[in-house]
């Protein structure tokens, strides 16, 4: 296993390979890594002559409120999994080699977390960026489809390799490789989730050990939404959120939580009908919740059809 840290190598290597005529598999991440990254590399291993799997904390996706100082960096552990799980390249790139500044625009910082003036281009996908995570998150999707363009002009993958459990990041993503159109196939990954059914995540080491023993209340209130929906307990999309949400508080009781969103879409996130009748048989439906536990930020989602 090689690691990379410049983006002119990684180009060059990515070009190497396509002229062996080699299938690249690309799986980027932001390190911390976990079970639902293993799915990613394994899938990415059985389908592809090389994986790359980029480690990159981004800091454009963040906001100023937000845990970039503080999310974990473990990249030795990080480099030993990859190395374990036959990974071909790690690109472990630092924030100046991906967003260089000139000295002038340097001076015109106020500060040097002063991240967004780094660069002068942008990519975002309009509409799809405004709902759930992205309406308590602003900026955060930008910053996502910036650094993921960059990174396939980087790695020049045919296949990268995204996961359920960020369902709207993968969603946007394919609709910027479908606009933009980028000659590389997104394959999505079904969420990977602990025992008691915990949507596998790098910030469930921020839980302490009362807020972990119930965190998997989470996936237990979309279970209990999807059965409400489809067994049509009530004719309300509405009604069945709200039930849902009074579930979900009850088991939470003595923990300190906060519910942000808890919201149903269809499967390629447009609104849905709120009268269960009026929507036919079979669509595929999909719950998104994302809350508080403690002061940790925690988001799952479940798809179903009707």
């Amino acid at each position: 296993m090689k690691v990379i840290k410049k983006i002119k190598q990684m180009q060059k290597i990515a070009d190497f390979l396509r002229k062996q005529n080699k299938i690249i598999g690309f799986v980027p991440t932001m390190g911390a890594l976990h079970k639902g990254h293993l799915e990613l590399i394994k899938k990415a291993k059985r389908e592809n002559d090389v994986v790359v799997v980029s480690i990159f904390v981004n800091p454009i996706q963040f906001g100023p409120k937000e845990d970039y100082k503080k999310y974990r960096r473990p990249i030795k552990q990080d480099l030993k999994i990859c190395r374990e799980n036959n990974v071909d390249y790690v690109f472990y790139p630092e924030v100046n080699e991906m967003y260089p500044v000139s000295k002038k625009l340097v001076q015109s910082l106020k500060s040097k977390d002063d991240n967004e003036k780094r660069i002068l281009t942008f990519v975002e996908v309009e509409k799809l960026q405004d709902i759930l995570c992205g309406k308590y998150r602003p900026g955060h999707f930008r910053g996502v489809c910036t650094v993921v363009t960059k990174l396939f002009n980087i790695v020049k993958p045919h296949r990268a390799y995204f996961g359920e459990k960020d369902y709207q990041q993968l969603k946007i993503i394919q609709q910027m490789v479908k606009d933009l159109n980028f000659d590389i196939e997104i394959i999505p990954v079904g969420t990977v989730r602990e025992e008691d059914g915990l949507a596998c995540s790098s910030r469930n080491t921020y839980l302490t050990k009362i807020e972990r023993k119930v965190a998997s209340s989470i996936y237990k209130s979309l279970l209990y939404c999807k059965d409400l929906i489809s067994e049509r307990r009530y004719d309300s999309i509405k009604k069945c959120i709200e039930v849902s949400k009074k579930y979900l508080r009850n088991l939470l009781v003595g923990v300190r939580h906060k519910i942000q969103y808890f919201e149903v879409y269809d499967e390629d996130l447009f609104p849905i009908d709120d009268r269960i009748s009026k929507i036919p048989k079979g669509k595929k439906l999909r719950i998104f919740v994302a809350m508080y536990l403690g002061s940790t930020r925690l988001i799952d989602n479940l798809g179903f059809s009707l």
